[in-house]
C-alpha cells in the first residue's frame, strides 16, 4: 500500500512541476502515466486480495 501512495505522490509532484514550468510538459505526462501505473497496481492488488479468502 505504501508503494502505491509513494508513486500517487510522486505522480501529483511530476504533475505540478510540469504544468508550473511550461517548457517541461514531459514531467505532466510521466505524472499522468504513473498516476494510471498506480491506480492499475492497486486495483489488481485490491483485486487479488478480496478473491482468495473465501
Amino acid at each position: 500500500m505504501a508503494l502505491i501512495l509513494g508513486i500517487l505522490l510522486l505522480a501529483v509532484v511530476f504533475g505540478f512541476v510540469g504544468v508550473l514550468v511550461k517548457g517541461l510538459l514531459w514531467l505532466l505526462v510521466i505524472g499522468v502515466v504513473l498516476f494510471v501505473a498506480a491506480l492499475l497496481f492497486g486495483g489488481v492488488r485490491l483485486g487479488r486480495g478480496r478473491g482468495g479468502g473465501r
